[in-house]
């Protein structure tokens, strides 16, 4: 098993510590599910650094790609991961829950003294991957060496458009 990075998160933005490396995309087991492929690696940086109003923080940086399932035709749809985030820490939950949310609010997260780098990699990556992905143009996928069936619907709205006008298959005007 690789070596997984933990850190105490207070100390590491306090001392301005950073560390870079490599994560293989088989290792995010929330993000599998979503996966077409869980080949790769994803590159990244983490900062210990302190906001605008001087609190400890961890600025995160992940860049790569993933491998993700198209929701129209089921086949492979890469995602480029290019994740920028700056992650205020705070000592307890009643530190997070006091602070009004606000659009403008920076991401907090609480700072643990055993705080797995992964898990805050893989944090940013649900919040990066889309709800329904897919590709901008696609064909869907038929059974394999058929023709695409016609849906029973076309058959059904033409009946009906005939209704409309009096001119049904069965020849009656009502």
């Amino acid at each position: 098993m690789p070596h997984q990075p933990v850190i105490d998160a207070l100390e590491f933005a306090r001392a301005g510590a950073s560390l870079r490396g490599t994560c293989p995309v088989a290792e995010f087991p929330r993000v599998r599910d979503e996966l077409f492929a869980d080949s790769g690696a994803l590159e990244y940086e983490l900062h210990g650094e302190r906001d605008a109003q001087g609190r400890p923080a961890l600025r995160l940086r992940v860049r790569g790609a993933l491998q993700l399932v198209c929701q129209r035709c089921l086949g492979a749809v890469e995602l480029p991961v290019d994740i920028d985030a700056t992650l205020v820490l705070a000592a307890s939950q009643g530190e997070i829950d006091g602070e009004p949310l606000t659009v403008e609010s920076p991401d907090r997260v609480l700072a643990g003294k055993s705080l797995p780098v992964r898990e805050l990699i893989e944090d940013e990556l649900l919040l990066a991957v889309p709800y329904a992905p897919r590709h901008t143009q696609c064909e869907l996928r038929g059974p394999a060496g058929r023709e695409a069936r016609q849906s029973p619907f076309v058959k059904l709205g033409a009946l009906l458009g005939d209704r409309e006008t009096g001119h049904g298959k069965r020849g009656r005007k009502r």
